[in-house]
C-alpha cells in the first residue's frame, strides 16, 4: 500500500463528505454561540452524545428573523464541508428554523421581549390623540386598499381634516426600512405656519404573516418610539397584532377603525352643539329673569328712598305750613276786623273824637304791624321753600359730577355763594377734593 499524506487524506475526505451530504437537515441544541465581528455565526449543535460545529455565513445571516439563544432547539438546514487544514467539518448553514415554532414567530417574540424590557411599551410614554386633529399624515401604500378605506370613512366622518399621503412600500424586501423613513420625514414635516402634522397612521390591509412583517421590524418599532407626532397602528385585521401596535401610542384593529378612532363623528359633534346651546339658551334666559327680579327690587328701594319723593315730601309739608298760614292769616284779619268794628261801635256809641282817632291810629299801626310779620313770615317760608329746591339740586347725583361743579361749606355748613362775604374762611370741595378758600374781594356781577 502506497501512503498519503494528511493534506491527501483530508482532501478525500473532503471529497466523499460533499459529495454525500451535500444537502442535511439536522436538529440539535444551540450552544457556543457567536456572532463575529466579520458578520458570520458560528456555534455548535449538539445532542445527548455528540456535538458538531456550525457557521452561517453573513449573506444567509441577514435573511434571519431571529437571533440564536444557548439552549434552544432548532432545525439547521444546510450541507457538510471539511476544512483540509485542520482536518475538521462542520455544517455550513443556510437557514435555521426553530423547533417546533416558526422563525417568523420566534424572532416576534424575541423581539417584543426586548423592546418590551426597554421601556418601548409603557402607557406613561404613550402619546394623547388630539380630539380635533387638523392634519393628518397617512404612512401606507398608494394603491393598497387600506388607504380608500381609510378616506372613505373619513369622508363620513369629518370635513375638516387635511390628509397626506407618505407612500411607502408595505411588504417585502426593503418595506420595513422605507416605512421608518417615511415616518420619519412625516414626523419632521414642517409646514409654511410653523406647525407639524396633529397625527400619523401607519398601516396597510390584511396579508399573510410574511406580508404583514415589515411591522414586526426593529426599525419601524424605534422610528414608531422616537416619533414626537402621536401615532396610530392599523395593520391588517383585528386579529393581527404587530409590533407596531404595541409601540403605537394606539392601535387600531383595522384602517377603516382608524379613521374611527382619529376623526370625531360629525352627527355627534353637532347633535352636542344643539344640546350645549339648549343649555345655554336656558343658563341665559335664567339669568335675565333673575337680574330682571333684582334689578325690580333696586328699583323699588330707590324709589322709596329717592331724592324727589323725599323732596315731594317736604314740598306737601310746606303747602300744608302754607295753607295752616293763610288759615291762621285770615282768622287775625278776621279777628282784627271783628274788633275794629267793635271799637267802631263802641266810638259811635262813645262819640269821641279823640278816641276815635287814637283808635284809628292804632289800627293803623297794628295792621301794619301785622302785614310786616305776615310778610317777613310768607318771606321765610319761601326762602326754606327756596332752600329746599337749592339742596335738591346740589344733592342730585345726576348734576353733581358736571363740569365747573363745587360744594361750598363753612363750619361744616352748605351756603350759597353770596352768603360769602370778604375774609370769610370756607371749603370748596366735588366729590374727588376739597379746597380750603379765603374770600379775598367779592366783586358783584352785572
Amino acid at each position: 500500500m502506497t501512503p498519503i499524506s494528511v493534506t491527501q487524506l483530508n482532501n478525500q475526505i473532503k471529497s466523499i463528505v460533499e459529495s454525500h451530504f451535500e444537502i442535511v437537515l439536522v436538529e440539535g441544541e444551540v450552544s457556543k454561540v457567536v456572532y463575529h465581528s466579520s458578520g458570520h455565526l458560528y456555534f455548535t449543535l449538539k445532542d445527548e452524545n455528540s456535538s458538531i460545529n456550525c457557521a452561517m455565513w453573513r449573506s444567509n445571516l441577514a435573511k434571519m428573523k431571529f437571533r440564536l439563544k444557548e439552549g434552544e432547539k432548532v432545525y439547521v438546514y444546510g450541507a457538510l464541508s471539511v476544512y483540509v487544514p485542520r482536518g475538521e467539518y462542520k455544517i455550513i448553514a443556510q437557514s435555521i428554523e426553530p423547533s417546533g415554532i416558526g422563525a417568523l414567530q420566534k424572532a416576534y417574540e424575541q423581539l417584543k421581549e426586548e423592546l418590551s424590557r426597554l421601556g418601548y411599551f409603557n402607557e406613561e410614554r404613550k402619546k394623547p390623540i388630539p380630539r380635533f386633529p387638523r392634519r393628518i399624515a397617512i404612512v401606507t401604500s398608494a394603491t393598497g386598499a387600506a388607504l380608500q378605506d381609510m378616506l372613505r370613512v373619513a369622508s363620513k366622518r369629518w370635513l375638516l381634516s387635511e390628509f397626506y399621503l407618505f407612500n411607502a412600500l408595505v411588504q417585502g424586501e426593503g418595506a420595513a426600512e422605507d416605512i421608518a423613513m417615511k415616518i420619519k420625514r412625516a414626523d419632521d414635516y414642517v409646514f409654511e405656519d410653523g406647525s407639524g402634522f396633529d397625527l400619523i397612521i401607519i398601516g396597510r390591509g390584511g396579508g399573510s404573516k410574511e406580508d404583514l412583517w415589515p411591522f414586526n421590524e426593529r426599525v419601524v418599532a424605534d422610528a414608531v418610539f422616537q416619533a414626537k407626532t402621536p401615532i396610530i397602528s392599523a395593520v391588517g385585521h383585528e386579529i393581527d397584532y404587530l409590533i407596531s401596535d404595541f409601540v403605537a401610542d394606539v392601535r387600531a384593529a383595522t384602517p377603516s377603525n382608524a379613521m374611527e378612532i382619529a376623526l370625531p363623528d360629525k352627527n355627534e359633534i353637532l347633535l352636542m352643539i344643539d344640546e350645549m346651546k339648549n343649555a345655554l339658551i336656558y343658563k341665559i334666559t335664567h339669568l335675565i329673569q333673575k337680574k330682571e327680579k333684582e334689578l325690580l327690587h333696586i328699583k323699588e328701594l330707590l324709589n322709596a328712598s329717592s331724592p324727589v319723593k323725599k323732596l315731594d315730601m317736604k314740598f306737601e309739608e310746606c303747602m300744608l305750613l302754607f295753607k295752616r298760614f293763610n288759615h291762621s292769616y285770615l282768622n287775625q284779619i278776621q279777628k282784627k276786623e271783628k274788633e275794629l268794628n267793635e271799637f267802631k261801635n263802641i266810638l259811635f256809641s262813645l262819640s269821641p273824637v279823640i278816641k276815635i282817632n287814637s283808635f284809628e291810629k292804632e289800627i293803623d299801626l297794628l295792621k301794619n304791624t301785622f302785614k310786616n310779620k305776615t310778610a317777613q313770615i310768607i318771606s321765610s317760608k319761601e326762602k326754606e321753600l327756596i332752600n329746599l329746591k337749592n339742596a335738591y339740586e346740589t344733592l342730585n347725583p345726576k348734576k353733581r359730577e358736571k363740569k365747573g361743579f363745587a360744594e361750598i361749606t363753612k363750619d361744616g355748613k352748605r351756603i350759597d355763594l353770596n352768603e360769602i362775604k370778604e375774609g370769610d374762611v370756607f371749603d370748596v370741595s366735588n366729590t374727588e377734593i376739597i379746597i380750603k378758600s379765603k374770600a379775598l374781594e367779592i366783586v358783584e356781577n352785572g
